[in-house]
Order: structure tokens, then C-alpha cells, then sequence
């Protein structure tokens, strides 16, 4: 079963439950989603479709800090459960190891020697860890190489 179906049917099964923070999650991301494939004019991949609940997430732990800062603990609240929903449709974030030893053979692969050449490692690596972990986490992990 493809992301987006398993995403349809989460949305149905909170509806059955009366869930009505990950009936709105997911509503949300449904949309996100399908605003994309309408924009691009394409049925997104799981490939896709793990960027577009990863840029959720994102979105919701920046709007986290400024809860924390504005001190809203009815939006922390809520923030965090949105998340929660969100991480269950996200595989199993990769270990900082395991993202440097990838990070280590895509740069052996296109034979990138300086950070000038961060781009064409980036470009090979991101589709073999989407989903399993954030893009500013890549671009460290590939920087930390390139630099040293």
C-alpha cells in the first residue's frame, strides 16, 4: 500500500474514532499533498510524499519554538500531538553513523574532494536517505566531510 493511501485510510479511522487531532493532521497533509501533485501536475511517490511530512514536521517543531518562547502551553500541546501523528508515517530517522557512512561513499562515488563539490553529492545523496532524515542533517553531515 502507497504513503498517500495509508495516509487516506489513517484520516477515515480517526474519523471512526472521533480522533480529532489526527483527522485534522492528516486532513492537512492530504491537502499538502495533493496542492503538490496539482501544482507539478503529477502523482507524487512515497519518495515525495515523505519530503512533504517531513516539511510538516518541520514546519510544526519551528511553530513549537515559538510556542515555547510566546510561553502557550495549549499550543505546545497541540503542536506536539500533531507531530506525533506525523512521525508515524515517517521511517525511522537514520543514525548520525549511518548518515556519515553514506555520506563517505557517495563522496568516494562522484569523486568529490572539496566543498565546492557539495552539490553533486547532495544531488546523489538525498534520494537514498529521504524520509529518514531532514535535509539540514544531510548537508552537515556532507559539509563535515568536505571540509576536513
Amino acid at each position: 500500500m502507497d504513503m498517500k493511501t495509508r495516509i487516506d485510510q489513517a484520516v477515515k479511522d480517526a474519523m471512526r474514532s472521533h480522533d480529532d487531532a489526527t483527522r485534522r493532521t492528516l486532513r492537512l497533509v492530504l491537502a499538502a499533498i495533493k496542492q503538490s501533485e496539482v501544482d507539478q501536475r503529477i502523482d507524487l511517490d512515497d519518495t515525495a510524499v515523505f519530503a512533504i511530512l517531513q516539511k510538516e514536521v518541520k514546519t510544526r517543531h519551528e511553530s513549537l519554538e515559538d510556542a515555547r518562547k510566546a510561553n502557550r502551553p495549549d499550543l505546545i500541546d497541540e503542536l506536539d500531538a500533531e507531530m506525533a501523528v506525523l512521525r508515524k508515517f515517517l521511517p525511522e530517522e537514520i543514525t548520525d553513523e549511518a548518515l556519515l557512512e553514506m555520506a563517505k561513499a557517495v563522496i568516494a562515488e562522484v569523486g568529490a574532494t572539496s566543498p565546492a563539490d557539495m552539490g553533486k553529492v547532495m544531488k546523489e545523496l538525498i534520494p537514498r536517505v529521504q524520509g529518514k532524515a531532514p535535509g539540514n542533517r544531510i548537508s552537515q553531515a556532507v559539509r563535515s566531510l568536505l571540509q576536513n
